[in-house]
């Protein structure tokens, strides 16, 4: 098993101590082997979407994953077919439909020669599909084992392609200001540090909100699809982080929601501190979210890295981002980091004529190789990532992941990703609409712990059967 050290920022090399396990910006669904579906294929070729590109002596088809990095993906191919004469056609799921669109084209002659899954639990559906990766480029140009999905064989079945950070993002300028105002809870930012902390500030904040020129502490917590995910995911990682660390484990076949108290005072703060009636999420977009914070509405924001391309170049300024952790009330919190990972690994089908699966592993050695690629990666898309050819010239230029690398470099105990052992999608969807009934009164939070803990145990089951 390989272990080089890690080239680029050491919150990526924090990853290599720690469970890889799923972000990004969509959501993948983790169900079943692949049959035709005309409908999700349709919705992935919107907005001028184009179609597979032909095989004939070897091309290259990528169903990209990550809607926020489509027309980067799309000017990088036309590069390397500029530059090659080898076609390469990208085409991206729209937001929470990726899992469906590429069953729906893997049932195609022309299927995706490159596809994602976000880990183990997606990796089992797909298995059978995925090229073994031991002997390619892209594997030995990888930093470290412990960002590739190898099975028992020792096959190498997924590599991943970029690490991610996510917390709350807070504006340093309004928090300045609260800061300054008569009756503050803190005198620096420093001394948010816990839950209790957390809640003191932005309750102060929401009840002052019309002195600092804001509609609230938090954004909108919206329940649309663009942005559940941000919590029946994301949020939701918290309590399992504490309960698998309290254990000694790293997934499990019954959870026991140890710490879904936690788990519902972070959420209540999400949704009473805000900008918006807790009766509105419903239809709150993760661009309403994004809006918010960008224009000075709001003072924090749960999101991640990849969420600087719908903030920047508004009325928060590059160096008034910072991110905080997500505390919840968990032991030792107050060494707590930021919640880092990644759910995106390449995947070679392995179906795919020979012709393009080789196309396919040249067009990836060329994009963690070559200039044009590594500045794609690194500048255009804002990955950091665990290739040791991304020197330091390739790192991005994102102030959130500048404060990301900060908690590390303090010695901040990072929080794995654990939420790709969420046993399948259905899970994930039925805790959020739990979650929206009770954020608008028409549910108890009693849903939302039988969501959490006795669907686990059933979805567990249905997908290990």
């Amino acid at each position: 098993m390989k272990k080089r050290q890690l080239a680029a920022l050491s919150l990526a090399a924090v990853m290599a101590a720690g469970t890889l396990a799923g972000c990004g910006g969509g959501e993948s669904a983790e169900t079943a082997a692949p049959k035709a579906d005309e409908t999700a294929a349709a919705e992935a070729k919107k907005d001028g979407a184009e179609e597979p590109a032909a095989a004939g002596d070897g091309a290259v088809y990528y169903l990209n994953f990550k809607p926020e990095q489509a027309d980067q993906w799309k000017a990088l191919a036309e590069t390397y077919t500029e530059e090659t004469g080898v076609p390469v056609t990208v085409v991206t799921a729209a937001s929470g439909t990726y899992e469906q669109t590429l069953k729906s084209e893997m049932a195609k002659s022309e299927a995706p020669t490159l596809f994602q899954v976000n880990g183990p639990v997606g990796l089992a559906s797909w298995k059978d599909y995925c090229y073994d990766l031991k002997d390619s480029a892209v594997y030995k140009d990888l930093s470290s084992d412990d960002f590739a999905l190898i099975d028992e064989s020792g096959a190498v079945k997924g590599i991943a392609y970029v690490i991610e950070t996510y917390g709350i993002i807070y504006n340093k300028a309004l928090l300045n200001d609260y800061i300054a105002m008569d009756g503050a809870v803190i005198s620096s930012v420093d001394e948010i540090n816990s839950f209790d902390k957390l809640k003191a500030v932005a309750d102060d904040i929401q009840a002052k909100k019309d002195d600092l020129g804001v509609d609230g502490a938090f954004t909108s917590a919206g329940f649309d699809a663009s942005s559940d995910w941000r919590f029946k995911t994301h949020l939701a990682n918290l309590p399992l982080y504490y309960e698998y660390k309290a254990d000694g484990i790293t997934s499990t076949d019954a959870v026991k929601g140890t710490y879904l108290d936690n788990f519902k005072q972070i959420f209540d703060l999400y949704i009473t501190d805000s900008v918006c009636e807790p009766t509105l999420l419903s239809g709150k977009t993760g661009s309403d979210a994004a809006a918010e914070f960008a224009l000075g509405e709001a003072v924090f924001y749960q999101n991640g890295t990849w969420a600087y391309g719908d903030i920047q170049d508004n009325d928060v300024a590059d160096e008034d981002l910072g991110m905080l952790p997500i505390y919840i009330g968990g032991e030792g919190e107050e060494n707590q980091g930021l919640c880092t990972g990644s759910e995106n690994y390449w995947c070679v089908n392995s179906k795919a004529p020979e012709a393009d699966i080789q196309a396919t592993l040249d067009f990836l050695q060329w994009v963690v190789e070559s200039d044009e690629g590594k500045t794609a990666l690194a500048e255009d898309m804002g990955f950091v990532t665990p290739f040791t050819t991304f020197t330091e010239e390739y790192l991005p230029a994102n102030p959130l992941v500048a404060a990301a690398d900060e908690y590390v470099k303090n010695g901040k105990t990072s929080v794995s990703w654990n939420f790709t052992t969420m046993p399948s999608e259905e899970w994930k969807n039925q805790l959020g609409s739990a979650m929206l009934e009770y954020a608008q009164g028409t549910g108890d939070w009693d849903a939302v712990v039988k969501a959490f803990v006795d669907n686990w145990a059933v979805e567990y089951q249905a997908a290990n059967n």
